[in-house]
């Protein structure tokens, strides 16, 4: 709010096309000290939303302590959400200053996010806390669709939001189920769990898998346009390095994901939770979560829609 009084200050009026035209008007000028706090606080408080790092310290503590379908929709629609308004207000309202003041931000914010959700994600043995910091590494991922200025960034970002709502819906929906039949939420819980519950571990496999980003599962497909799109038709160094401090980022995430697999399918333990079988609705819901990774997977169709659209709305450059 703060941050928006600050706008209003400045151009008189918080329509976005005012904004955006005020904004217009004096680009190439010597940009507003103001405007720089302004975009700051307006950032901040998006990515509070989102779980940016540093403005994300809530994130794990809340996913633990409220109840997992909470967790589950604070995880996706409620991030989803908040990176759609995220892509609108930078594009259609910043969308002039880009260069001079919010694009060396929003790279340090991604190379924050992505780095530090990783590095506590490999700390984690709680699933709750575990997917809390795998989502703020997501949001970091998800982040990179905006800087790339043309419609292909636009559409990553749209179908990489789609991609990470059903896989991690689908880890939460086996969470969830465990969590109400025994109370269970520890990975090493988890140990030898495809000797009980086999449907439940080939869900989380596929969730994991996905998150991850292995071929031939949603997941890839979504990395894999979200770097090209931040790539296309760029001579940036700076968007280069950026694009691959994340594709290394990718190597420790892979790591602890398939922690979790491993626990399921490799240990030679005896299973920790006894065979049960989830409530209908539960069943449905991770039915449904898998059936989304794997279409998304192997159609294409999807991706092209979601591009067609960017281009037809404009949704195409920054500046």
């Amino acid at each position: 709010m703060m941050g928006l009084s600050f706008v209003y200050g400045l151009t008189g009026s918080l329509y976005f096309d005012a904004v955006a035209a005020s904004l217009s008007a004096s680009a190439g000028a010597v940009v507003s000290p103001l405007l720089v706090v302004a975009l700051a606080f307006v950032i901040s408080g998006v990515g509070f939303k989102l779980s940016l790092v540093p403005f994300h310290l809530w994130t794990a503590d809340v996913y633990h302590g409220a109840p997992t379908s909470v967790t589950s929709y604070l995880s996706v629609i409620s991030k989803g959400a908040a990176a759609f308004a995220f892509l609108v207000i930078l594009t259609q309202v910043f969308g002039a200053v880009y260069s001079q003041v919010w694009e060396w931000m929003l790279y340090a914010l991604i190379v924050l996010t992505i780095t530090v959700g990783n590095l506590f994600a490999l700390r984690q043995t709680n699933m709750k806390r575990f997917l809390a910091f795998s989502s703020i590494s997501q949001a970091g991922y998800i982040m990179l669709g905006i800087v790339g200025d043309n419609a292909m960034g636009m559409a990553s970002l749209m179908f990489y939001i789609l991609v990470y709502v059903f896989s991690n819906l689908a880890a939460f929906g086996v969470i969830q189920a465990i969590e109400n039949q025994t109370g269970k939420l520890d990975r090493d819980d988890y140990r030898g769990l495809y000797k009980s519950n086999p449907h439940l571990s080939v869900v989380m496999m596929l969730a994991m898998f996905s998150l991850a980003g292995i071929p031939p599962f949603a997941g890839f497909f979504s990395k894999f346009f979200i770097f090209a799109g931040a790539l296309q038709g760029t001579e940036s160094i700076a968007l280069y390095v950026l694009v691959l401090i994340a594709l290394i980022n990718t190597i420790p995430s892979l790591f602890y994901y398939l922690l979790v697999v491993k626990a399921m399918f490799l240990s030679s333990d005896e299973p920790v939770i006894p065979a049960f079988r989830s409530a209908c609705s539960e069943r449905v819901g991770m039915w449904v979560t898998v059936a989304g990774i794997l279409l998304l997977g192997v159609v294409s169709c999807f991706y092209n829609e979601i591009l067609t659209m960017c281009q037809s709305y404009g949704l195409v450059s920054l500046v």
